[in-house]
């Protein structure tokens, strides 16, 4: 996807978390291909290795755990001494747990959470005060379609993405007056190694009719109900060329479809509920 003439022309610099695989993969090629600069970060990037050669000097590869502050911040100072600058932060990385919510261990929750939620903020704490200083650059949160929904099995990857959607809400409005944009991303059920790499919490026989059914459909699910990951990353990169990208951005009908009755639903309670909730004030 090429941009048009009215859109931005210059190189933008971009840093991607999780640059390695899926939408993360898809986004750093798709960028280079456009002209731009990327700036890919993840555990292990040798998979971006042919990359590097054919894209020389504007795909900088740096082995970083969005996990480690300093291995963050260590990130940020070679992208600025590579490129000059970043226009587009991409807080891409994570992964799942599946389970219930009583089955998840304290050792799976906190590790999800390091990575899902306290690697997005090591990443923001990283990169905002180059963006600052510059009063420039658009800022992508990787959310999904567990961060408006859930359903039995994923209470505690929906948590961690509940998370990234609430501080980014703020965020949104914190950095509005400095001339940086905010995007959620909101992707609906991608190809991608994202199931392959789940973390399962051990079941518990009384949660086989809930969560192992959910399980057992998600199993069952035919390719055609994935979408493919270039298409999301195309959707990203719609949404930074546009001169007002929304805060929130459903990527897929199937999640957008399963968003929706979620968000009605909280009007209906409020709704509903309303004359206990005006009582409070008599």
């Amino acid at each position: 996807m090429k941009r048009t003439s009215n859109q931005q022309t210059a190189p933008r610099t971009w840093l991607i978390t999780g640059a390695t695989s899926g939408i993360g993969r898809e986004l750093t090629l798709q960028a280079l291909q456009s002209g731009d600069n990327v700036s890919a970060l993840a555990r292990d990037t040798s998979s971006l290795d042919e990359l590097a050669q054919a894209y020389g000097e504007r795909l900088l590869l740096i082995p970083a755990d969005v996990r480690e502050e300093q291995a963050v911040r260590d990130a940020v100072d070679g992208t600025l001494a590579r490129f000059g600058r970043i226009d587009v932060v991409a807080n891409n990385a994570g992964y799942g747990l599946f389970g219930a919510v009583e089955e998840a261990s304290d050792a799976q929750v906190r590790a999800v959470f390091d990575t899902n939620v306290f690697g997005v903020l090591n990443v923001l704490r990283a990169t905002l005060p180059v963006l600052r200083a510059q009063r420039s650059g658009h800022v992508l949160q990787g959310s999904s379609v567990y961060g408006q929904s859930a359903h039995p099995g994923v209470g505690l990857l929906a948590a961690t993405k509940y998370a990234v959607e609430g501080l980014s809400d703020a965020l949104a409005a914190e950095l509005a007056p400095l001339g940086i944009k905010v995007t959620l991303i909101q992707p609906g059920m991608t190809a991608t190694p994202f199931l392959a790499n789940l973390d399962v919490a051990t079941g518990l026989s009384d949660y086989d009719q809930t969560v192992r059914q959910v399980q057992k459909a998600i199993g069952e699910l035919p390719p055609s109900a994935f979408s493919a990951a270039a298409r999301i990353a195309e959707g990203i990169r719609t949404a930074v060329d546009s001169p007002n990208p929304p805060l929130r951005l459903a990527l897929g009908t199937a999640g957008a479809t399963a968003m929706r009755p979620a968000l009605e639903a909280r009007i209906a309670d409020l709704d509903s509920w309303q004359n206990v909730t005006d009582a409070v004030d008599r």
